[in-house]
């Protein structure tokens, strides 16, 4: 236990210092950033959309700002189009792995002329790594499309939201989107809460949401013009069940959710379900890494007591290093499983060693779908790696792309997704979609092995 202890020391300190270390140039993992610009609760009066919606016009992602970007800005506002795209193409030159600068420039280019519309809602404000995730993958989509001639010769145009990740932001902005006639469709949004929310709004003014990153199961089957890219947490669920029970004959696994966390809750009820029905029990031990009175020692402690053979680690993106913790003290004496929530850098370079064989169920790896051409270009446009974040919101934009190619209005882009017979080649396989909105994919297991891709000396291998 004293070398468990040491490690969690470090692990102290290591959190303490996060911000200020690299990732080795890979965006694969992505690291968070404390986001200067963070939104605090607003009120029916106040709500004002164009102070969170840009197309180019004014910065939203003020982190990363430089006196070009700025320029073309300013250029922008001016409609001098010429001025911005030359000022973009500087920034980017700079920054290249900055997807603000690319939909700007893509839009610049645009500029007045016609153009196909649509919305990418993100928490700038609540979460900004994973904003630039997503804005990457629909940055990368827009630039291919657009370089290709466009939809059906209609150039397509990103409009950003920031929606901080918060439920009441969120309502507000799907209010104005439903009410901007030019906009033909929304992806997003980030959190299962915020997408909960937005539903109601979003269906009664028949508005297609397009979630790339919502993965808790109330979303299945809400509502006919909502969709989604990543596989609900049933897969998740089942795929991790089958490994572990099926495959392992584990017979007693215990779970660590986030109780303030819907994708959370809903793993934890569909993996439950799930171990039961492969001929496993699930411990009775209690592990809410939300609870104040959360203790990672006393956890393990319970389940080692309890004959657990298999723990579940579904802390939520915002609590990871308290799901880090519970694997360091686990250590070699679990077999550890995550959710989608663990499959990032932080978990790599918090865990390392303590973490080595650590199963997690993902949407996506970019060495799971032999040459599939998504990972090769992102590498070329980004200079390093994307997370899965970005592949599923690449899909969630060819989807609606190849949607608008059957039809420009936005019943008619319900109807072409909702066709049993729409089917694209996407970044993480096929893109399909089942009667309730739900990608017909399967989500895929990778496992914590040595390596020198993140820069860490750990990394997650597809599990073969």
């Amino acid at each position: 236990m004293a070398n468990n202890k040491k490690e969690l020391v470090v692990l102290g300190i290591t959190l303490a210092i996060f911000g200020g270390l690299a990732g080795g140039g890979f965006l694969f993992f992505g690291q968070g950033k404390t986001n200067p610009n963070a939104s605090s609760s607003i009120s029916n009066a106040n709500f004002d959309l164009t102070t969170r919606k840009s197309e180019g016009e004014k910065l939203l992602i003020t982190a990363e700002s430089n006196a070009d970007k700025e320029a073309a800005i300013a250029a922008i506002a001016k409609k001098d189009y010429a001025t911005a795209t030359a000022k973009l193409e500087a920034s980017l030159s700079k920054q290249r792995n900055d997807p603000e600068a690319l939909i700007y420039l893509n839009n610049a280019k645009i500029g007045d002329r016609p153009s196909l519309k649509v919305a990418v809602s993100v928490p700038i404000g609540g979460n900004l790594n994973v904003a630039k995730e997503i804005l990457r993958g629909v940055s990368q989509a827009q630039t291919e499309v657009n370089n290709q001639g466009g939809i059906n010769g209609m150039p397509l145009k990103i409009a950003i939201v920031n929606d901080d990740n918060k439920t009441e932001i969120g309502v507000k902005v799907s209010q104005s989107l439903v009410q901007d006639q030019t906009i033909l469709a929304v992806i997003g949004h980030n959190s299962s809460e915020v997408s909960i929310a937005t539903v109601p709004i979003y269906q009664a003014g028949g508005l297609v949401m397009m979630s790339s990153t919502s993965t808790a199961k109330e979303l299945s089957g809400i509502g006919s013009y909502i969709f989604r890219t990543v596989p609900s947490v049933r897969f998740q669920a089942d795929s991790l069940s089958h490994y572990t029970v099926k495959k392992l004959n584990k017979k007693n696994i215990g779970i660590c959710f986030n109780s303030e966390a819907k994708a959370s809750q809903s793993i934890k009820e569909e993996f439950t379900a799930a171990i039961f029905t492969d001929g496993a029990k699930v411990s009775r031990i209690n592990c809410d890494v939300a609870s104040p009175s959360f203790s990672a020692d006393k956890v393990v402690e319970d389940m080692l007591g309890d004959r657990v053979d298999a723990l579940l680690l579904s802390p939520g993106v915002e609590k990871i290093e308290k799901g880090t913790e519970i694997a360091i003290i686990a250590r070699n004496r679990l077999l550890l499983l995550g959710d989608s929530t663990m499959y990032t850098f932080k978990t790599l370079q918090l865990g390392q060693s303590a973490i080595a064989d650590m199963v997690l169920s993902v949407p996506w790896h970019p060495d799971f779908l032999a040459n599939n051409p998504f990972s090769a270009n992102a590498v070329k446009l980004w200079g390093g790696d994307v997370n899965w974040r970005s592949a599923t919101s690449y899909d969630a934009t060819l989807a609606i792309i190849g949607g608008l190619k059957k039809s420009s209005s936005r019943e008619g882009l319900q109807q072409a997704l909702s066709n049993p017979s729409f089917e694209l080649d996407g970044a993480a396989g096929k893109i399909t979609f089942q009667p309730s909105g739900d990608r017909a994919n399967a989500s895929i297991l990778v496992k914590v092995s040595k390596g020198d891709r993140s820069g860490v000396g750990y990394d997650f291998v597809p599990l073969r």
